[in-house]
């Protein structure tokens, strides 16, 4: 099933023309996966947390068991080659409702880098321009000062990349490529400059290791959060149509794009903390007081460049930064328009978004990212981080289900060590998203308190969207799933007590860091008061904790048992569809040739008028064929040899139109209703017929009269219209073969 649909999607999808290059490839995959965030989030999240060391280990470790699923991806890539990524695969492994989950939540991530990209130009701005672009009013959103004239420098970026993407493919893979270029070459020359003149007598790194905390537990903290540091690296697989070479060296491209991100990010980490203020004792107290500190000082790669290399390294790595700006602009808005291309064609969106340019661009998918997109400038860095923290989330739940797609073909393929890999990327996803969402499950931060009900928000919008696609749902696609609809609703049900829980206990923190401000003021406060004060303050957080994992191990419990009581009503309820569906085969299946009976034609008819009345079928022919001479047969050899006869018939026009169904409608008559390949390719099938039909009279084989007609949009009313004009051509066929010879029934 899987396989047919894939071939499908295939000749559906034809309309996207081949013009990416390995390396072209290669510089959206690793374009997309590292942007503005590598050179701040480094000193920001990496290097507090977890320090030099840990930092580092920790993202190879990410980099590692982004390998496994880069081979998923491989995998999935070259067995079903269609655009869509992770959407596609996943259909095709589980059906629409898991396909469209996956899009809902792949469309967020795309578009949540996307737009933290197109935001961080302000901040560019204010670092290195000066107060320029802050003009016109300003306002706060949740705490962030915001400028007009700030917000449309993002806008004029979102507009210009769009229109550029938009109007040839061959455009963007260069701009991208040589974005790449200029990236890669920036940040390795700053750091080889400025591991060259490390001056170790002033500067060390010491301390290698957070002091204070678990080494263990920060390098694990790194490498679950390290997810979002690669992602898009898969991106490409979203246009896997687009190819212009063999798609067997997928997995080349994407390990490339995972090991050059991690090496990059790397020298980074360490670059930040070769040179700090002389004011401090270690990078480690510099790092900690970031938030105090202005201009280059508040930026630690930047400081430690200019250091050693001057204001001609600033300059470089300037370049380097608005270069991984433009890159996630580029590559995700190409992920989303083929992502946005993918849905249009299995018909969940409009059907203009499956259209392209005469160069093979989707044009109105990308017109759409970008006038989605102009309004987000306006609301500030802060709601985009909270949205950039949900997408962790969903990419790990992304992950989780491509892995999980892999592991289900390899299975059904016997491929024992695909099968392995995908198990493997699909237990650590698990893991990581277990971390994610479960606030004090190990030591180190997880996603903001916001984000949890930004998630929330998303997945309930996620149901409203697939109540109007199921409405739409003509085809009967979506709904088939319970299970996965259950756990998203268990999910929302289960992200909402965590925003709640975490809302509370942030509040009563609040409250008991200002009972405490309030009562003991700087210099006069009784020390014995004050630690009674800090120790009533933990023990109410770790009573939260406490309560919190009471809570989720209950939750988790009864959503197991509830999963567990369903699969066995759904086992019941598949075995009573496989006994009703073995009874409508013996029904629908013609006794004597193995082929469709009459009373499924009926229904295939009923089935294409419905279409034809709601304008939703386009292409189609209808073939009517008659057995000759098997009255003759029948009276002079008998009826087991007329069998014979009607089989040799049938087997015939099942070689011929082998991959259209065939209905036996009468003693000797059958229909072939031919779409996809077989209607392309009917005059063809049916001069290979007719040829074979004209041999066959000098040989005593079967033969059969046929004719056939097409389905005229503006013309037939119903099937039958169809089907009439083609038994004319079928008698007049019987006419012809008859002046050459050929038996006839009375």
């Amino acid at each position: 099933m899987a396989t047919k649909r894939s071939e499908q999607n295939l000749e559906r999808s034809t309309n996207l023309k081949p013009y990416l290059s390995p390396f072209g490839a290669l510089a959206l995959g690793l374009g997309t996966s590292i942007g503005w965030g590598a050179l701040f989030i480094t000193s920001s999240t990496y290097l507090p947390k977890a320090g030099v060391v840990c930092s580092v280990i920790g993202l190879i470790i990410g980099a590692a068991i982004m390998l496994i699923i880069a081979r998923c991806y491989h995998y999935m890539m070259n067995c079903y080659p269609v655009s869509g990524g992770a959407y596609a695969y996943v259909t095709e492994a589980f059906g629409h409702d898991h396909g469209f989950l996956t899009a809902w939540f792949l469309f967020l991530t795309y578009m949540a880098i996307y737009w933290a990209n197109a935001t961080s130009l302000p901040l560019f701005a204010r670092y290195f321009i000066g107060d320029i672009f802050r003009f016109g009013p300003s306002y706060t959103v949740f705490g962030y000062e915001l400028y007009v004239g700030e917000a449309f420098l993002s806008v004029a970026a979102i507009v210009v990349i769009t229109l550029l993407c938009s109007i040839r493919n061959k455009i963007t893979e260069w701009i991208t490529v040589i974005l790449v270029v200029i990236f890669c070459a920036g940040i390795t020359i700053c750091f080889f400059t400025s591991i060259s003149s490390h001056d170790s007598h002033v500067f060390n790194y010491v301390p290698v290791f957070i002091p204070g905390k678990n080494s263990l537990v920060q390098t694990i903290y790194i490498a679950c959060i390290s997810t979002w540091a690669f992602v898009g690296f898969e991106n490409i697989s979203n246009s896997t149509e687009e190819f212009g070479f063999n798609r067997a060296h997928s997995f080349r491209i994407l390990s490339a794009a995972v090991i050059i991100a991690t090496i990059l990010y790397s020298m980074i980490i360490v670059l930040s903390v070769t040179a700090y203020p002389p004011e401090y004792k270690s990078w480690y107290e510099y790092i900690c007081d970031l938030n105090n500190l202005e201009g280059i000082k508040a930026l630690p790669v930047f400081y430690a460049t200019q250091y050693y290399f001057g204001n001609t390294g600033v300059f470089i790595l300037m370049a380097a930064l608005l270069a991984l700006v433009l890159t996630g602009l580029t590559g995700n808005i190409v992920a989303v328009s083929r992502l946005l291309h993918s849905l249009a064609v299995d018909n969940i969106l409009p059907h203009s978004f499956a259209e392209v340019n005469k160069h093979g661009v989707p044009v109105k998918p990308i017109l759409f990212t970008g006038v989605i997109s102009i309004i987000i400038p306006f609301l500030g860095r802060t709601a985009i981080s909270w949205i950039v923290d949900v997408t962790t989330l969903g990419t790990t739940l992304v992950y989780a289900l491509v892995a999980a797609s892999a592991m289900r073909l390899a299975k059904l393929r016997d491929d024992v060590k695909e099968k392995k890999n995908a198990a493997k990327g699909l237990a650590f996803m698990l893991f990581f998203a277990a971390y994610l969402l479960i606030p004090t499950f190990f030591s180190g931060g997880n996603m903001a308190t916001q984000s949890y009900i930004l998630f929330t928000g998303w997945s309930v919008l996620g149901f409203a969207v697939f109540h109007e696609i199921l409405k739409r749902d003509k085809k009967r696609r979506f709904g088939r799933s319970t299970v996965v609809w259950l756990s998203l609703l268990a999910l929302i049900v289960f992200t909402s007590l965590i925003w709640l829980n975490q809302s509370t206990l942030k509040d009563s923190g609040n409250m008991l860091e200002n009972t405490k401000e309030y009562f003991f003021s700087p210099g006069g406060a009784n020390s014995a008061d004050e630690q009674f004060v800090v120790n009533m303050l933990n023990n109410h957080r770790w009573t939260h904790v406490y309560n919190n994992t009471v809570v989720v191990g209950l939750f988790f419990i009864s959503l197991i048992m509830l999963l567990t009581n369903y699969r066995v009503m759904l086992r019941r309820m598949s075995e009573s569809e496989e006994e009703l569906s073995n009874m409508r085969n013996s029904a629908y299946r013609d006794p004597l040739t193995g082929v469709k009976s009459k009373h499924a034609f009926v229904e295939k008819e009923t089935e294409i008028n419905e279409l034809i009345e709601a304008s939703s079928i386009e292409k189609f022919s209808v073939v009517v064929c008659d057995v000759n001479g098997l009255k003759h047969i029948n009276d002079t050899y008998g009826h087991k040899a007329g069998d014979a006869y009607i089989c040799e018939a049938c087997k015939l026009v099942c070689v011929v139109f082998n991959h259209s169904p065939v209905f036996r409608i009468g003693g000797d008559e059958f229909v072939v209703i031919m779409t996809g390949a077989d209607f392309e390719n009917r005059h063809a099938l049916m001069d290979t017929l007719n040829k074979q039909v004209e041999k066959n009279i000098g040989l005593d084989k079967a033969v059969i009269s046929a004719g056939i007609s097409d389905f005229i949009a503006d013309k037939d009313k119903t099937m039958h219209d169809v089907f009439e004009r083609a038994d004319s051509l079928m008698y007049d066929r019987k006419k012809k073969l008859k002046s050459m010879g050929a038996k006839t029934r009375d």
